[in-house]
């Protein structure tokens, strides 16, 4: 099922500028995967070579951290709003 992915604007340059992209995908893991595939670069900057997500980011399906459900395995249903929210650091 396509669902689109609000993309801040740090890594827009990877998307060529777009604020948002649309992707088919079933899970976190799925979507990081498929624009990764448009995008190349997109999951190194999302996810360390671990493979998990990195520290810094956070992804909110309808407004929850998915860290709190499935991680990267959390399912995304038909409209679910999908953002991703570097975190900011200062002193």
């Amino acid at each position: 099922m396509p669902i689109s992915i609000l993309i801040p604007t740090p890594l827009r340059k990877i998307t060529a500028d777009a604020d948002v992209v649309t992707v088919d995908a079933g899970t976190v893991g799925e979507i990081i995967d498929g624009v990764d595939r448009i995008h190349p670069g997109f999951r190194d900057r999302i996810c360390g070579a671990d493979g998990k997500l990195r520290r810094f980011i956070n992804i909110y399906i309808n407004g929850e951290d998915i860290r709190f459900l499935e991680n990267l395995q959390t399912p995304v249903s038909d409209g679910a709003e999908v953002s991703i929210v570097p975190a900011i650091a200062g002193g």
